[in-house]
């Protein structure tokens, strides 16, 4: 982990004149956060959820009007969209823990599907025509920079290290021992006298703080947001997608997902431009087949089967 941090840091300097690969690593490092506070929720604590873009499309509408509203510092405005993120969290899932199994996936369906018509046809937070946020002058204050991307680099591998080591430390404390009794007996954990209902809901509003935060950092990375970038359903889906592939309920699965999917993703769209439009989400569908078939466990589940088998052979 520490050789491969190294060369994360390092690696900027090999792509200072390619400004294409360095903007899909930044894509990669968001995606995986996205992933990991998917993961708290669908992973570890085994609510499976395709309703995640809600969140992020609120905390970057939430730090966008903000800024456009009351001039307020986009750090300022990352915390609220976080804190925006999780209290909606928690109002979607009180009414939506009382449903299970697939009832509970077409109800965040539905409830991210009903914000998105809901903001594209809101006039006051700029409608289907979207938010585009002032130019400011460039600097870790404002969050902009304009001319080197570098720095949007290293703000979202910082992020994604927070991040990391938050879902590290969850899946070894008690939290993360009773999401993960929660996800696989729900009756056999209430009767050691935990409530599901609490802990659920815990998990929730960590999940949809987390993916919030990357809404807010989206929105400052782009300087602009309509509903169809931050709140379309196709998103929604991304979102679930990368630690189902990488291998929901690992530290792990939400960065290797978002290593596979972001540059069939990126390079798709270049390959096929216009042609080739959601082809991505074809190969995510066959790629998702594979594994559910092959490896329900996801590509950490590989890759700790084949170590196990290094292990056997050579003892």
């Amino acid at each position: 982990m520490a050789a491969l941090l190294g060369i994360l840091l390092v690696l900027p300097m090999a792509l200072s004149d390619r400004p294409f690969e360095l903007r899909m690593m930044v894509v990669i490092f968001l995606y995986a956060m996205l992933g990991h506070g998917w993961n708290i929720l669908g992973g570890y604590a085994g609510q499976i959820s395709v309703g995640h873009g809600l969140f992020f499309g609120l905390g970057a509408y939430t730090s966008t009007m903000l800024s456009l509203k009351l001039g307020l510092n986009p750090w300022f405005g990352m915390a609220a969209g976080g804190a925006a993120a999780a209290a909606a969290g928690v109002l979607v899932g009180i009414p939506c823990f009382r449903l299970k199994g697939h009832y509970f996936v077409i109800a965040t369906l539905v409830v991210a599907e009903s914000a998105f018509q809901l903001f594209a046809a809101w006039d006051w937070v700029g409608g289907a025509m979207g938010l585009q946020l002032p130019v400011q002058e460039q600097g870790l204050l404002n969050l902009q920079f304009h001319r080197n991307k570098v720095p949007y680099y290293y703000i979202a591998l910082g992020m994604l290290a927070a991040v990391t080591a938050l879902v590290w430390w969850l899946e070894r404390s008690r939290f993360g021992y009773i999401l993960r009794a929660l996800r696989d007996d729900e009756e056999a954990a209430r009767s050691l006298g935990f409530s599901p209902a609490l802990y659920k809901l815990l998990a929730m509003a960590l999940s949809a703080g987390i993916v919030g935060v990357g809404g807010v950092f989206f929105a400052q990375y782009v300087l602009f947001i309509d509903p169809f970038s931050v709140l379309a359903l196709s998103f929604s889906v991304v979102i679930a997608l990368i630690p189902i592939l990488g291998g929901a309920g690992t530290v792990a699965g939400p960065m290797l997902g978002a290593i596979v999917l972001v540059p069939i993703s990126e390079y798709s769209r270049v390959l096929f431009s216009g042609t080739g439009r959601n082809v991505d989400l074809l190969i995510y569908g066959f790629l998702i087949m594979l594994i559910s078939v092959y490896r329900p466990d996801g590509l950490a589940g590989l890759f700790r089967a084949r170590r196990e088998r290094r292990a056997y052979v050579s003892g």
